[in-house]
Order: C-alpha cells, then sequence, then structure tokens
C-alpha cells in the first residue's frame, strides 16, 4: 500500500514527486509514457514567466508568482539550465498601449521589476523588432529553462529518495474503498491512500474513473513552433505581442538556453487528446503572426517544427483542488501556461492544502534534495576535457557533430537513475540530434549504444514509444 501515487510524470508530477520524497512517505509515479515529461513538457516556449499575465485573484496569479520566484534555486540545487534574459511585449499604437498600463499594474501589485522602454529605445537592443512596435514593457527579470531537464532531475531526486517510479503504466481504471484506491493499469493493480491527478490534458479522462462529475472539462489546445538553428542568433529577449482573450499571449520569439530561438505557438483547440501533429495552416498561422511585431524572421533558418498541447479548461484557471465527493483524490488540473513556472508553487500548494490535511508529515533524514549536474563536454575548458578523457577514453569519442555530444555523456544518460531507454531519450538528456541536421549523423550510432548498453538486439531499440521501432529487420 501505497500513501500517495501521483499520476503523470510531466513537470507537475516530477515536481511534486521530488518535494514528497523529503519525507517518510511511501510514494510511486506513474505515466502511460515510455519516458518522463513526454507530453505537454516536453513542447512548450520553456519560459518562467514571472507571474505579470494571469488575472488578478486567480489561483494562476498566486502560483505563477509563488512558483517563478523558486526556480533559479531549485535548478541551482539540481544542475539544470536557468537563464535569465528577460522579456519584452510588445505594443503596437495606442490601443495596445493601454493595455500595458493594465500589466503595469499587476506588476506593481505582484512586486515584479518592469521597465517602459519607446520603440526606438527597444530597437536599439532588439534589431529585429518591428517598425510598428511602438512601445515596449520589459520584464528584466523573465528566465528560460530547459523544461524536460528539470522534470527528468526531480524524478531523480525523488527516485533516489526512495519514490517508486512505473512508465509504460496507463491508468486505465480506479476503484475506491474504505482503505483507499487501486489504480489498475494495463500490467500492474496499484494500492494507495491517496491519488494525485497530474495526467496533463488526460486529467478529466482521469478523473471521470472516480467522480461522474469531476467540476471541469480539457479542451487540448494545441501549439506549433519553428526552431531556428543556432547560429541564427535571432533575438536575446523573449518578444511577446500584447495578450489577447482568445489567442493567449500570442505567438512569440524565444532564445533557448542552448541558442536556438523558438518561433510559435498557434492556439487552436482539437479534440484528439493526443494530437501533438504539427498543420500546414498553424504553422502558417505562426509564420503571419510573427511579423505582428518582428521583422526578418530567418524561418529558412529552420531545423525543425513541432507542436504540444496545452490542458485548456472550461474553468479558466488552475484546478487544484480535492474532488468534492471522493476524500483523497486531488487533481492537478487546467496546468496550461504559465504551468512550467508555476509548478513549484502547484506542488507547495497541494502539499499544504491537501497532503498535510490527510498526512502527519516528518521529515525523511535520508532525503537528498540536490542533483550533481551531469558532464557536457562542450562547456568544458580545454583542460577539463583532457582530464576527463584521460580517466574515461569514451569522452574523446565525438557522436553528434552538431551538438558535439561525447559517447561518455550518451553512457552516462543511460546508466543513471531514471536513464534513457530510447533515441529521444537520449536526446532529450544529453542533445544528440537537437543541431542542424537532426540526428542524421548520429542517431544510428546513439542506437547502437542503447542496444550495446541495454544488452539488447538493435532491432529492439525504439526511437521513442515501445510502438516505435527503428528497424524492422536484419538484413545480412
Amino acid at each position: 500500500m501505497y500513501d500517495i501515487i501521483i499520476i503523470g510524470a510531466g513537470i507537475t508530477g516530477t515536481m511534486l514527486a521530488r518535494d514528497l520524497s523529503a519525507y517518510k512517505l511511501k510514494i510511486a509515479m506513474i505515466d502511460k509514457e515510455n519516458d518522463i515529461a513526454n507530453e505537454t513538457t516536453m513542447a512548450n516556449s520553456a519560459i518562467v514567466h514571472t507571474g505579470y499575465d494571469p488575472a488578478e485573484g486567480t489561483l494562476k496569479a498566486k502560483l505563477n508568482v509563488a512558483g517563478a520566484k523558486k526556480y533559479e534555486k531549485i535548478c541551482h540545487d539540481l544542475g539544470c539550465k536557468y537563464k535569465v534574459v528577460g522579456a519584452y511585449i510588445a505594443a503596437c499604437g495606442e490601443e495596445e498601449e493601454e493595455h500595458l498600463k493594465t500589466l503595469e499594474q499587476n506588476a506593481i501589485a505582484r512586486g515584479i521589476p518592469y521597465e517602459f522602454l519607446s520603440g526606438k529605445e527597444a530597437r536599439r537592443e532588439e534589431e529585429h523588432l518591428g517598425d510598428d512596435v511602438t512601445m515596449v514593457l520589459s520584464f528584466p527579470t523573465t528566465a528560460v529553462i530547459y523544461p524536460w531537464e528539470v522534470a527528468i532531475a526531480c524524478a531523480e531526486v525523488a527516485v533516489n529518495n526512495g519514490m517508486d517510479l512505473f512508465l509504460n503504466e496507463e491508468c486505465t481504471a480506479i476503484d475506491k474503498d474504505d482503505e483507499g484506491f487501486t489504480v489498475h493499469t494495463g500490467n500492474h493493480d496499484f494500492r494507495t491512500k491517496m491519488i494525485i491527478n497530474a495526467a496533463g490534458v488526460h486529467t478529466e479522462k482521469v478523473a471521470r474513473m472516480v467522480s461522474d462529475d469531476p467540476g471541469f472539462h480539457i479542451t487540448p489546445r494545441r501549439g506549433e513552433y519553428y526552431v531556428l538553428d543556432q547560429d541564427a542568433k535571432y533575438v536575446k529577449h523573449i518578444i511577446f505581442p500584447v495578450p489577447s482573450k482568445t489567442k493567449g499571449k500570442g505567438v512569440l520569439a524565444v532564445p533557448t538556453v542552448y541558442g536556438n530561438t523558438l518561433i510559435g505557438p498557434n492556439s487552436d483547440f482539437v479534440d484528439d487528446l493526443d494530437d501533438n501533429s504539427t498543420s500546414e495552416e498553424g504553422l502558417d498561422y505562426v509564420r503571419k503572426n510573427i511579423r505582428k511585431t518582428m521583422k526578418d524572421v530567418p524561418l529558412y533558418r529552420s531545423i525543425r517544427t513541432f507542436a504540444g498541447l496545452r490542458p485548456t479548461s472550461d474553468r479558466h484557471d488552475f484546478v487544484v483542488e480535492e474532488a468534492k465527493d471522493v476524500p483523497g483524490f486531488v487533481n492537478a488540473a487546467s496546468i496550461e501556461s504559465p504551468g512550467l513556472a508555476s509548478a513549484p508553487g502547484v506542488s507547495e500548494y497541494i502539499i499544504e492544502n491537501f497532503v498535510k490535511k490527510h498526512f502527519d508529515l516528518q521529515d525523511n533524514p535520508d532525503a537528498v534534495m540536490e542533483r550533481e549536474a551531469p558532464v557536457i563536454l562542450s562547456e568544458l575548458s580545454e583542460e577539463e576535457r583532457n582530464e576527463l578523457i584521460r580517466k574515461n577514453p569514451l569522452y574523446g569519442k565525438i557522436i553528434c557533430r552538431c551538438e558535439q555530444v561525447s559517447e561518455g555523456e550518451i553512457v552516462d544518460c543511460i546508466r543513471s537513475v531514471c536513464g534513457a531507454r530510447s533515441v529521444k531519450g537520449v536526446k532529450k538528456r544529453v542533445r544528440p540530434g537537437m543541431g542542424r541536421c537532426q540526428g542524421g549523423f548520429c542517431e544510428p550510432l546513439v542506437l547502437n549504444i542503447l542496444a550495446r548498453e541495454l544488452n539488447t538486439a538493435p532491432t529492439d531499440v525504439v526511437l521513442d514509444s515501445l510502438r516505435s521501432l527503428i528497424l524492422e529487420s536484419e538484413n545480412r
């Protein structure tokens, strides 16, 4: 019998798992995917929003501000990337300038640093800012992270502190009795006293397994992006248009922690909970609408497009509450933007308001909440690289030329706690395949390393899910 089962291994679930592992609790986390952070956390803008945008009085506003303040220390403790780049909200004309004043009032009320710049002043900093931009509201403390890196690191800490992680375990049914819950998957039945439902776009589906009326309805909202080559170096700050009620934060230009630029997203409701495909219409919308705030957009330098799904609900706010008719079942639902930035706040809110209601929490004296940062060969000095290679020659064999990733780094990420079990899993952890050739050179090499390290045949190595076999058969 577990004390708590977390359903969903995205940023919300993993952040919560890390925090809960600091206490004497028997915890498990289950996810239907073949890896951690494989859905919404895998495909978003990667921004730690400071909290100026959500409407006053909402849970979004409260938890966004609380979460954003925690991120720098969390990333430091976990050895994860955290880069302060600042954000410009770009207004075109007097009507949009008036809306900036509303955001200014939010910033004042929430203690968020800001400043106004004229269009001319802003263009001195951002040469590609559109000529129609007349005023900019700057939020200099806005940061970007590597979302799945943080989620994986949180899961590693939780597992090291005693949590059980079960991947490829899709929740198919939940039974409630006087002692707790039985969570059924295709492979196992898990017993637990409490459930925290952090299943992203699937939260409503999971909630309806125990409640006829969960109190919210999720409709996935798809956002599509272009990824520009690192050499494009298009923007230094995150560039937002003035937000709208219908299209959210709009089409952005976002510098990433590794030097690429994201251009997107659009915002389209879809029916399929798993439809993260890109579309001609969606990418055309991105191409047209980025021109509202930016000029000379080098989309010809795009190396990839991708799409992600946001779990939007009819409540128009985060839904973080215990089911009224099912004590011990907590929903963390509708965690759309700024859900990434809010994750530490959501975790704290759940523990303070619901977990402590059911458990007398005692500190786990053996818990270690930090994680040593993995080796990134390309960021080391020549002297440091040479010393590392002397100790382990695998660090001297470059597998991914675009990102300068060595075999030693790939082996490390496979052998680590919550290690990679697929080509995409390796890509998420140490970046082979993230560069200009998108794995054209290194993917076969990564596949062979996975086969060797997992002691399996190359034909059994998967791209992502267990169904995504890369090689059909041996031909000689």
